[in-house]
């Protein structure tokens, strides 16, 4: 028999709020994140608005001397599992210190740091390179200053599946605590991709929204005037540990995670097929590895990102999977307040589906205005909304057609 996992610890960073509870409240006002970029000179740029983490000091978490070393992606994963490990009060100990795993995904990584140091060699040659330019952006290298920060000696790995790699993070990591291999994981994702070369690149696709003039109303997720995703930054960060380790150290528990689904698309590097067919896969997948009925489900934190194909799909996906149900779940995106950050989302996402189930709300859909054709599920417009919520379901799809679900249950004894 497989052993249960638990949720005893959620760090959040997002445009919203630094600070779980700080971001969870701001969500739940509808509070919009997304702002003129400030990050860099907008100048020319057909897309000038994002989510950016306000206030954030990467010194209130890391040393001067090693800010040189990291890409702003790890500062943001640093901070998020400060805030996680504080709530779970988990201690690394030298008794324990193997059995506690890291395992932080980003789909892009230290971007801030490969365009630094690209203008550097353009500019003045290879010797002007940093000797740190490496370790600072790789994407496993936020797992590895976390377990570096906490001396945590076990599992360490990290994921780079796009948009999916915080989710899958989470999920592999309750896949080693199920079958052994660890006792608790420090686990989610972290991106910091609102340079220019990203918000040039996804513009240049016509991924993004256009409306400059307008930004706290850009992110629309299945209203018909959607025009596209706004890119945020930030990290979700969740601790998951053993039920019965969690257990002898008397920790709080917030939560059970019971399902994780994965799928491919095989359909197209960045769009989804029309049929639906990947989100679907990965929802019933789900389902089915928590042992539940699509009925028990209450709540869904959707991919949601407000691209005019994506939002059709996964609704018509959740009908395709909950039939008649579906129009009884509450299936909201925070990405209207947050944007949507990559290969953070997963991580952020399943912290507020672990929320919602805590304080028995659903967060909103903000700047719904008038559902787009397809869209017509409880998508909790406006405002957030306290409801009965057993399980939650939270979904994640990047390019390349990689899809994950994780599904969150209220935690009881038996």
């Amino acid at each position: 028999m497989s052993k249960r996992v638990v949720v005893t610890g959620i760090g959040l960073a997002s445009p919203v709020g630094l600070g779980t509870e700080e971001s969870w409240a701001g969500l739940c006002a509808g509070r919009n994140g997304i702002r003129r970029i400030t990050h860099f000179d907008t100048e020319g740029f057909g897309c000038r608005i994002a989510g950016e983490v306000g206030g954030f000091d990467p010194l209130d978490f890391v040393d001067k001397k090693d800010l040189r070393k990291m890409g702003r992606f790890i500062f943001f994963a640093l901070a998020s599992s400060e805030f996680a490990m504080k709530m779970s009060g988990l201690g690394v100990t030298p008794g324990n210190a193997a059995r506690v795993g890291v395992y932080v995904g980003s789909g892009i990584g230290g971007f801030d740091v490969i365009e630094r140091e690209h203008l550097k060699l353009i500019r003045g040659g290879p010797r002007k390179i940093s000797p740190f330019f490496i370790p600072a952006s790789i994407v496993n290298l936020a797992s590895g200053h976390v377990s570096i920060r906490w001396g945590a000696k076990g599992p360490n790995s990290a994921t780079a599946t796009a948009c999916t790699s915080g989710a899958h993070a989470i999920g592999d990591s309750y896949r080693l605590i199920q079958r052994g291999d660890a006792d608790a994981m420090i686990c989610g994702g972290a991106e910091a991709a609102i340079t220019p070369m990203s918000v040039a690149g996804f513009g240049n696709m016509k991924a993004l929204s256009m409306r400059n003039d307008d930004p706290e109303r850009a992110c629309r997720p299945w209203d018909a005037a959607r025009d596209g995703f706004v890119i945020g930054e930030g990290a979700g960060i969740l601790v998951l540990e053993e039920l019965e380790f969690a257990r002898r150290r008397g920790a709080e528990i917030v939560a059970e995670l019971v399902g994780y689904g994965m799928s491919g698309d095989a359909f197209h590097i960045t769009s989804p097929a029309e049929d639906g067919d990947g989100a679907q896969r990965v929802m019933r997948n789900a389902v089915k590895d928590a042992g539940i009925a699509p009925s028990d489900i209450q709540y869904i934190n959707a991919h949601g990102t407000s691209t005019p194909l994506g939002d059709r799909i996964e609704s018509q996906a959740v009908e395709a999977v909950f039939g008649g149900h579906a129009k009884t779940i509450g299936v909201s995106s925070t990405k209207s307040m947050t944007g949507h950050l990559l290969g953070g989302a997963g991580g952020l996402e399943a912290g507020i589906a672990v929320l919602a189930i805590r304080d028995q709300t659903a967060p909103p859909t903000i700047n719904l205005e008038t559902p787009g054709e397809g869209c017509d599920l409880d998508y909790v417009p406006g405002q957030a909304r306290p409801m009965e919520i057993e399980y939650s379901l939270t979904n994640s799809f990047g390019f390349g057609g990689t899809n994950g679900a994780l599904i969150f249950r209220r935690y009881r004894e038996d």
